[in-house]
């Protein structure tokens, strides 16, 4: 099949990666987001679609959004038969949608229903879901809401973070898609309507969220580090001034007299803080205009920031 690909993060890349390496099908043009500046010094990086693009000498186009005419005018002109969406950020308008002969699908990090929108793996995180998965769906005009092709199930480990299970869910999501691409090119593919009921809407992650309120329990707190890493990173107030917490664990405690936010140990195994319900362990973070590290090596340059803690 002749398979246009709209794609812009890692995330994307592998499916796009995988597409070419069974060389089954021809991607004849690739669609990405334009850079932007990043980074300290602002600059303009390629993403990892484009990266892959340019080095497979593939078609490149990058429109700043899809009403464009030269995009869609591109599009109309490929003979596509498949648009494959993966993390593309660019909403489709219905004339994009209508162009593929046989379908439009979206490779999505979520067992469908359950989270639609921009941010399903932070907000599985942050719920607690013990499981995730991919999801193949056939595009429409509204959020999420087509049809299913194929689903694939993973697990949320406990010290998964974002990061982590972008990465389990990337490489799911790309045999997913090689699946249900062989399975339109044999004329097999089928499609069942998703369950309005239970879904949940995973509204883009705010800067504001990664605050954490040590008066929340120990376990939100923990989720919200893991789901919060690597963007936009959990912050807190410790020692009087704010850090980023990178990593961190829950500790048991039968009971505690000091109030939320308080120290109760500074040693190399980590910082315990007291929270709403039990103890956070952080074990890496980040001082302002420093690099992240584990805390025995904050502790071994900061000895007195911890003089007043008994440990």
């Amino acid at each position: 099949m002749r398979i246009a690909f709209a794609g812009t993060p890692e995330f994307a890349s592998i499916s796009l990666q995988a597409i070419l390496d069974a060389d089954d099908h021809e991607v004849c043009l690739v669609l990405t987001q334009p850079e932007r500046p990043s980074g300290r010094g602002r600059k303009r990086t390629p993403g990892p679609v484009k990266q892959c693009a340019l080095k497979n000498g593939l078609t490149l186009q990058e429109p700043s959004n899809l009403g464009n005419t030269d995009a869609l005018r591109e599009l109309s002109t490929a003979n596509i038969d498949v648009l494959v969406v993966a993390a593309y950020g660019l909403l489709l308008p219905p004339a994009v949608l209508s162009i593929p002969r046989r379908a439009c699908i979206n490779v999505h990090a979520s067992l469908l229903p359950r989270w639609r929108g921009a941010a399903p793996i932070e907000r599985a995180i942050l719920q607690g879901d013990p499981e995730t998965g991919i999801s193949i769906m056939e595009m429409e005009e509204t959020l999420d809401t087509g049809p299913i092709y194929t689903q694939a199930r993973c697990k949320i480990g406990t010290q998964d973070t974002a990061a982590t299970l972008t990465e389990k869910l990337a490489n799911l999501g790309a045999q997913c898609l090689l699946q249900t691409l062989q399975d339109l090119d044999d004329g097999t593919a089928t499609a069942r309507v998703q369950d309005r009921a239970f879904s949940n809407h995973a509204h883009k992650i705010e800067k504001s969220e990664a605050r954490l309120d040590w008066n929340e329990a120990a376990g939100l707190l923990q989720r919200k580090v893991r789901a919060f890493n690597p963007r936009p990173v959990a912050t807190a107030k410790l020692f009087g001034r704010d850090f980023k917490i990178w990593r961190a664990e829950t500790v048991d405690i039968t009971e505690i007299s000091l109030a939320p936010g308080s120290i109760a140990a500074a040693t190399d195994h980590g910082i315990d803080v007291v929270t709403g319900s039990g103890l956070l362990r952080v074990t890496h973070l980040q001082a302002p205009g420093k690099k992240s590290m584990a805390v025995r090596d904050f502790i071994n340059g900061n000895r007195e920031l911890l003089q007043s803690i008994t440990t």
